[in-house]
């Protein structure tokens, strides 16, 4: 098994799921006692949140680079950050030196392979409005992404911000996102993504009139498929010596 580093935090009332279940699938997958090798290094989403309020992905992305070094100096060889928002500086993350499973292309595989050609997006105003985030990846399987109409978005981003990452979890809200879900299928999509890690504690599989993507239960099986993978070798000290000819 290799050691998966999550950066989370963004926020904690997803985090722990990331951990429970990716230590229930590792013991699925490996049977007994097993359970996630992992690191966690959890941030301050108060931080996080004031940079993403004026757009500072800059500051981010650097203060996240920092964080994915630190866990890969600290034995991670998987990198996942445990938020679709924050994939916004993967690249920043992905330079650390492990392998970072993407969120976004985890859910894009599944949506690709279930014969989806149109999706909805639900998610945080960054993920919604971003063009290189879902839709150009989804794009690139040959998946259309539908975003809510502007009001509705704007609610979807409040209920997100003001409500689920703080453990607020009402019916009236929930209301309110099963309507942003069936005016998507009015639009046509077959299929709807929840693009924020804390819209499946509100959003029900069983009441939707279309597939729910769920984007934290597609990327936890995406990381523990890197994670119980075998590593690509490399090479001792030695056989690289040997290999250029050195004694």
């Amino acid at each position: 098994m290799r050691r998966i580093g999550l950066l989370g935090g963004t926020s904690w009332e997803s985090t722990i799921d990331y951990y429970r279940l990716l230590n229930v699938g590792v013991r699925d997958r490996l049977g007994g006692s097993h359970s996630a090798d992992l690191l966690l290094r959890s941030v301050d989403f108060a931080e996080i949140e004031a940079r993403q309020a004026v757009d500072d992905w800059t500051s981010l992305g650097r203060r996240y680079a920092r964080e994915a070094s630190s866990l890969v100096a600290a034995g991670a060889e998987v990198l996942a950050i445990c938020a679709n928002t924050m994939h916004l500086v993967y690249d920043d993350v992905a330079r650390a030196g492990a392998q970072a499973v993407h969120l976004v292309d985890a859910v894009a595989d599944v949506a690709h392979a279930a014969g989806h050609s149109s999706v909805g997006l639900l998610g945080t105003r960054y993920t919604m409005s971003s063009p290189d985030l879902y839709p150009a990846r989804m794009a690139a399987r040959g998946v259309d992404v539908v975003v809510p109409e502007p009001a509705d978005a704007a609610e979807v981003h409040r209920i997100i911000y003001a409500e689920l990452v703080q453990g607020v979890v009402t019916d009236e809200s929930r209301d309110v996102l099963e309507g942003v879900v069936a005016r998507l299928v009015d639009r046509g999509v077959q299929a709807v993504v929840l693009g924020c890690t804390e819209l499946g504690m509100i959003l029900a599989p069983d009441r939707a009139p279309v597939p729910l993507l769920d984007s934290l239960a597609i990327h936890v099986e995406a990381i523990l498929d890197a994670a119980l993978s075998e590593p690509s070798p490399v090479p001792s000290s030695s056989s690289a010596l040997e290999e250029s000819g050195a004694a």
